[in-house]
């Protein structure tokens, strides 16, 4: 894994403030989530829905940054504040779903450990 993937401060401090065991039901929680949020932007940027695009990206981005994510929350944050602009850059979608795949992974074997 990547240690530029998630943020091993962030991830250990969630730990401690939480507890592993409570971090382990929320990295689940986001894994469950995370998913449909992607489509939901893919969706929302065909039907021209800014608003519900942008309510996507950000509960993308907060809830990336809360596991340590910054990748993906920052690419999440570009997102939400460049609005259909900032998506229909070719393979930023692609880009950021690749970033969630890596992430997830990451979060997986944390998790686990």
């Amino acid at each position: 894994m990547s240690d530029t993937t998630i943020d091993r401060a962030t991830y250990a401090e969630l730990q401690d403030t939480a507890g592993a065991d409570f971090v382990k039901e929320l990295v689940q929680t986001f894994l469950e989530e995370a998913p449909p949020l992607l489509k939901a932007m893919r969706d929302a940027l065909a039907t021209g829905d800014a608003d519900a695009f942008r309510r996507a990206a950000h509960s993308l981005k907060s809830n990336s940054l809360t596991f340590g994510a910054l990748a993906l929350g920052a690419m999440a944050r570009e997102q939400e504040l460049g609005g259909f602009e900032a998506a229909r850059r070719p393979g930023a979608l692609a880009a950021l779903e690749a970033e969630y795949g890596r992430a997830a992974e990451a979060l997986e074997e944390l998790s686990r450990g």
